[in-house]
């Protein structure tokens, strides 16, 4: 009986707690309405965000009133994760409410475009044409503050002393300082400050200004969202692109590695694992790419090198900006973006996918275990790779949590491109959809569209969720939900 008291005192915590974040997601709605100053918005189109705004701090409200903080513990690793998955959830689902009330969009395809902005994403099922450039600048505030993550957005302004179970739950392990919410304080001043410096080097580079602020965002983000139909490249810039190359990469590394290198430490900065990695994948896959464009597509050699170049950085860092098309592309360049795709960017960054550590040190496993044949049987061997806080010596523990976010991963990802395979879709097109999907890129060779089946795009927004947030994580709070409410039926039948 104990138990269920117990049990009942951390969900009403749970609850409560998301009301807080809730309440706080409120304000962002009033970001939009200062576009009205400007001769982009009108006072109608302001109202909407307005009346979201109102609607969201609401039902933060009455969260916070129907589940009043009932004790002073503490929050596990699991409640926090249960607080993140729910407060992802609702703030998707209010933040879609714009996007109903300009009847822009169904339902499902606000969900769908909310999803996208949050999780970084970047697919599209708006007609960017025709919508209004304060939706547009929604859609890019969206992905700014999805990118540094709700816990994080949070830490920085109201989250209490349960901060450290909702920073580590949202994936993120890395700290800049000892304490928690100075470092979320610490992300917000490092990712706000090059997002500032992304807007003025897009100015200097010749882009609009609405359009400069949106694009650093995204990028920054590695979200993708852009204010034109054909993205990066509609301008024809190479400045323009070589600025989108360095907010991309920027937006791909850990935060915890940019505090190194702003401390001054570059050979510390040198030494991360992940960072190497992602230097040797870059440098491996662009000659790739290049080569094959112009074995396949005849190009010359340096539209060949300036298009894999950014291609195969904005799938490296999940961005999703392009300067082409994918729809002639060979199935060797197909498959090599997928591979690209689903490997992703860095860990505690703003992008997704597997993540470089991961693959780094799968990749080493395999390097070690090769070695091992030729060694002794006794033969002592430490197993080192290099994060942001110093050398870290893998175990056998952590290489089996490795292995199953890699088997997790693949298993979705397998399950995904089936739903869009049975539903019509071509395999190969099924392959890279939802490899872009999963890894938050936002990359598509054109079959994502406000007219595919309900199921497909459910599927894919289930797939943008489960990418951006840890996968163990989500997993974890299911069979919790689950146990716990097995429990409670069981005493409540006895």
């Amino acid at each position: 009986m104990r138990y269920q008291e117990e049990l009942r005192q951390q969900y009403f915590l749970v609850m409560h707690t998301c009301g807080t974040i809730l309440m706080g997601a409120a304000s962002l709605f009033l970001l939009p309405i200062l576009l009205v100053l400007t001769p982009l918005a009108d006072l109608e189109e302001a109202v909407i965000f307005l009346i979201s705004g109102m609607a969201t701090f609401a039902g933060g409200a009455v969260l916070r009133i129907f589940f009043g903080k009932r004790t002073e513990a503490l929050l596990t690793f699991k409640d926090g994760g249960l607080i993140v998955v729910l407060s992802w959830v609702m703030v998707i689902l209010f933040s879609a409410i714009p996007f109903l009330l300009s009847r822009q969009l169904t339902f499902t395809q606000a969900i769908f475009e909310s999803t996208s902005g949050w999780t970084t994403t970047g697919l599209s099922v708006m007609n960017i044409a025709e919508t209004p450039p304060i939706f547009l600048l929604w859609r890019s505030l969206i992905q700014f503050f999805g990118g540094a993550g709700i816990a994080v957005v949070m830490l920085t302004a109201i989250i209490g002393p349960q901060g450290i179970e909702l920073y580590s739950a949202e994936g993120r392990s890395d700290r800049l300082l000892p304490n928690v919410t100075k470092s979320a304080k610490m992300i917000m001043m490092i990712y706000s400050a090059y997002c500032l410096a992304g807007v003025m080097l897009y100015l200097a580079a010749g882009m609009p200004w609405f359009d400069a602020i949106n694009h650093a965002f995204a990028a920054l983000s590695t979200g993708g969202f852009s204010t034109e139909t054909d993205s990066i490249g509609t301008y024809g810039s190479l400045s323009i692109e070589l600025v989108s190359i360095v907010l991309m990469l920027l937006g791909t590394t850990n935060f915890a590695a940019h505090y190194v290198l702003l401390r001054g430490g570059f050979a510390e900065f040198k030494k991360i694992t992940e960072i190497r990695f992602m230097t040797i994948w870059i440098f491996v896959s662009i000659p790739i790419m290049a080569y094959l464009l112009l074995k396949t597509m005849y190009f010359s050699v340096s539209d060949s090198f300036r298009i894999a170049i950014f291609q195969a950085t904005t799938a490296i860092s999940t961005t999703g900006f392009s300067t082409v098309t994918y729809d002639q592309w060979s199935p060797g360049l197909v498959l090599l973006m997928v591979v690209l795709m689903i490997v992703g960017g860095g860990t505690g960054s703003t992008a997704g996918g597997l993540k470089l550590y991961r693959g780094a040190v799968l990749l080493k496993s395999l390097k070690w275990q090769l070695q091992g044949y030729f060694l002794p049987p006794n033969a002592v061997r430490t197993r080192p790779v290099y994060r942001p806080d110093g050398p870290f010596y893998v175990d056998s523990r952590h290489m089996n949590e490795l292995q199953t976010f890699f088997i997790l991963y693949l298993l979705i990802y397998l399950v995904g491109v089936m739903v869009m395979a049975v539903n019509g879709i071509p395999l190969a097109d099924a392959l890279f959809e939802f490899a872009s999907t999963l890894g938050t890129v936002g990359l598509s060779i054109g079959v994502t569209a406000p007219d595919l089946p309900l199921i497909v795009l459910w599927t894919q927004i289930a797939g943008m969720l489960l990418g951006r947030l840890e996968l163990v994580v989500i997993f974890m709070v299911l069979i919790k939900i689950v146990k716990d409410i097995q429990y409670h039926i069981s005493h409540q039948q006895g």
